[in-house]
């Protein structure tokens, strides 16, 4: 998929100031920086976004992740992160590729809450509940 812009970089075809590397993953520098120190973590293969990704790759880029997490923190002193990824238009992902943002953040940053948390009506959330429940239940011999 050349036409998508971290496919061009993981072939080295786009630049991108790369950190790390290796057979499955690869984390690059985030052009666009939410705050100093944003890492992009990609897997190598294609995949559009989680709804395409396989659990071997999923499990591998969140090892990456958790590692690097480490990394910034210790290179950067800051004092949290952000761990954020986007699928579909509708949850603002822009880049059709998978991929995990790692966000180094200071509480003098500026950066404001997605959401702000407000207690939900307990039914609705049981009803809910129950229609995922159900769903999964579908779904699960499919995991195997």
């Amino acid at each position: 998929m050349m036409d998508c812009i971290f496919c061009r970089i993981v072939k080295g075809a786009a630049p991108a100031e790369i950190i790390y590397e290796d057979e499955i993953a690869m984390a690059f520098m985030d052009a666009n920086p939410a705050t100093p120190g944003h890492i992009l973590i990609v897997p190598k293969q294609h995949y559009r976004n989680i709804f395409d990704l396989n659990d071997e790759v999923a499990a591998h880029l969140m090892k990456v992740a958790v590692r690097l997490a480490s990394v910034l923190r210790k290179a950067m002193g800051c004092d949290g992160l952000n761990i954020f990824n986007a699928n579909e238009r509708a949850a603002f992902q822009n880049v059709f590729h998978f991929h995990l943002h790692l966000i180094p953040r200071w509480f003098d940053d500026n950066i404001v809450p997605a959401w702000h948390p407000q207690p939900g009506d307990p039914a609705q959330i049981k009803k809910i509940a129950d229609k995922i429940r159900h769903t999964l239940a579908k779904v699960r011999d499919e995991w195997k």
